[in-house]
């Protein structure tokens, strides 16, 4: 029974849960990074390269069935059973990784300059009276001290 409660107290911890949530949007974020160079992104650069689709730029690793007629598209291909050198692929997902940390970036520093201006704006904290402790053994300190004077 102590490892149950062991790991629920693990669970439950905060650092665990933040980090949960943090994979969790970070995965959906990544979906919409994903969509975002896949749909807007990726388009724009192949209307400026005149129609460049980095999907489908590949290299066939084995010959291609004579049988087959299907489309010669990674998918297709893919489908097919043709091991694929899919170089587009990689620049795609690469291209989402640059985007991605730049995004995340530029939310970093601006959750940062946001923190700074807000601390910079807090007035600092009084210091803590002191331990009753700490006031009992000075008085006793200045006492010794006045007996020697």
């Amino acid at each position: 029974m102590s490892m149950l409660k062991e790991f629920r107290d693990f669970a439950v911890k905060g650092n665990v849960v933040d980090l949960a949530v943090g994979v969790i949007i970070g995965a959906a974020f990544g979906k919409i990074v994903d969509s975002l160079v896949k749909d807007i992104i990726m388009p724009i650069v192949g209307a400026l390269f005149g129609g460049l689709d980095f999907s489908n730029y590949f290299i066939a690793l084995a010959k291609i069935p004579e049988n087959y007629t299907g489309p010669h598209t990674y998918e297709g291909l893919t489908k097919a059973g043709v091991p694929l050198f899919a170089y587009g692929s990689f620049i795609t997902i690469a291209l989402n990784f640059i985007i991605l940390a730049f995004i995340i970036f530029q939310f970093v520093r601006l959750f940062n300059k946001a923190r700074n201006r807000f601390a910079a704006e807090q007035p600092p904290e009084a210091p803590a009276a002191p331990a009753a402790s700490e006031v009992y053994l000075k008085e006793i300190r200045d006492a010794l001290v006045s007996r020697k004077a």
